[in-house]
């Protein structure tokens, strides 16, 4: 184990928006658990993370790539890239770096 928690906004597909109270859940437990980053993916709409990231206090760390890459001169162009381009957001935003 790596010591990190995903919490998700989102309904079971990337089509369906979070309840409000699903949203005010997501915020109560990143409030507990002290979350240090938030992040967005490159399938979904921004607008509500940025909202949760407001309302938390969270910068919003990146965006990370799921279920579609990049373009073939984005930084996920592939699925290494793609990989390789989350861990580098990922640690950058919980390293402040």
């Amino acid at each position: 184990e790596y010591g990190i928690k995903f919490l998700a906004p989102e309904g079971v597909s990337t089509e369906s928006e979070a309840s409000a109270s699903d949203v005010a859940a997501l915020i109560k437990q990143i409030r507990q658990d002290k979350a240090s980053a938030i992040f967005v993916e490159n399938v979904t709409n921004p607008r509500l993370i940025e909202q949760i990231a407001s309302e938390t206090g969270l910068k919003v760390g990146g965006e990370l790539y799921s279920d579609a890459l990049s373009d073939k001169n984005g930084p996920a162009a592939t699925y290494l890239e793609m990989m390789r381009h989350n861990i580098t957001t990922i640690k950058g935003a919980i390293l402040g770096s």
